[in-house]
């Protein structure tokens, strides 16, 4: 069976003062959306926020039980008590929490019911402290809240922003300083049962450089990406494919009749070893497909030169 957290895929951020956050979030204007995130936090002005909760009062009671996994980003702790009492709440899986610590947390911990999933953000100055972010895993790991984290998200504009740097044109994130940090998050959540997801790729004009960090994400064992425009979700989710010789690979591994070690296309292939891999590669497979044999990846669109029919979604849906 499928992880849930891997049925994300690319996981589309909204803002809440969108007027159409219903219909997106239905997967109306955008069918081949797996989930989607409305956001009340960063991407919400401050005099806006009134003006979001409104829309997204009105939008909650019009999801449908059959379209993509709707999240909730609250804007803190007071803003959850607003939404968390509005009418078809238990329409969304579940909120992701922003600028998680153990403190924040703790108060997120007292609100949320059971029922809904939860997705902690790491993205305060704390994830450049290694023992700050054991700390965390500690609780979590003995926290009520445990069996309902769904993933753990990476802020990665936010982690640049403490840096105070940007990625420069056809960078990923891991060629900033950035990339370590994402690392040792990595190191510090994955090993201990945690799914951690990748941070958003903002230039939504470049779908090349996105599809080089795709890949990067996939080395350090990330699933699941937040995209910030609509023309994100095929380059993400089309590099969640999984190459054939690695399905079979796998396979060939997780055969309980399997030799302690093998070769497949001269690689070596050790049960004790590679199990955790193998697993994930058919979970992959089941949830984006394999990749088709000799065939070359689809010229990207550069959804900087839309018509200016096509633009306005995009342009809503990027943020600020």
């Amino acid at each position: 069976m499928t992880p849930q957290y891997l049925r994300l895929g690319a996981t589309l951020y909204v803002p809440a003062t969108r007027p159409d956050v219903a219909a997106v979030a239905n997967g109306e204007r955008l069918p081949n959306v797996r989930s989607v995130i409305v956001c009340t936090e960063d991407s919400v002005h401050p005099a806006q926020v009134q003006a979001a909760l409104e829309s997204l009062s009105d939008s909650l009671p019009r999801l449908r039980d059959d379209g993509p996994r709707v999240f909730v980003r609250p804007r803190s702790p007071e803003v959850l008590d607003r939404i968390l009492a509005m009418p078809g709440i238990e329409r969304v899986a579940g909120f992701v929490l922003p600028k998680s610590t153990v403190d924040s947390l703790t108060a997120y911990a007292a609100q949320v019911p059971d029922g809904f999933t939860l997705m902690p953000t790491l993205e305060t100055p704390d994830v450049f402290d290694p023992g700050a972010m054991v700390a965390l895993r500690a609780w979590l790991q003995a926290s009520e809240l445990r069996p309902r984290i769904l993933a753990i998200r990476v802020g990665g504009n936010d982690i640049l922003n403490l840096l105070g740097i940007r990625r420069r044109p056809g960078r990923t994130i891991y060629d900033t300083a950035a990339g370590p940090v994402v690392a040792s998050l990595v190191a510090a959540f994955h090993p201990f049962g945690f799914a951690v997801t990748a941070p958003v790729f903002d230039d939504f004009g470049d779908l090349d450089t996105l599809r080089a960090e795709v890949s990067r994400d996939l080395d350090h064992g990330l699933m699941s990406k937040s995209a910030i425009h609509p023309a994100q979700i095929e380059p993400i989710e089309q590099g969640y494919r999984v190459p054939r010789g690695d399905v079979e690979a796998a396979r060939r591994i997780l055969d309980p009749h399997a030799k302690a070690v093998f070769q497949v296309d001269r690689v070596m292939c050790e049960p004790a070893t590679h199990t955790r891999w193998a697993r994930m590669i058919v979970e992959r497979a089941e949830a984006f497909g394999i990749e088709p044999p000799d065939t070359e990846p689809a010229a990207p669109r550069d959804a900087s030169r839309d018509t200016p029919q096509d633009a306005p979604l995009g342009r809503r849906l990027a943020l600020p």
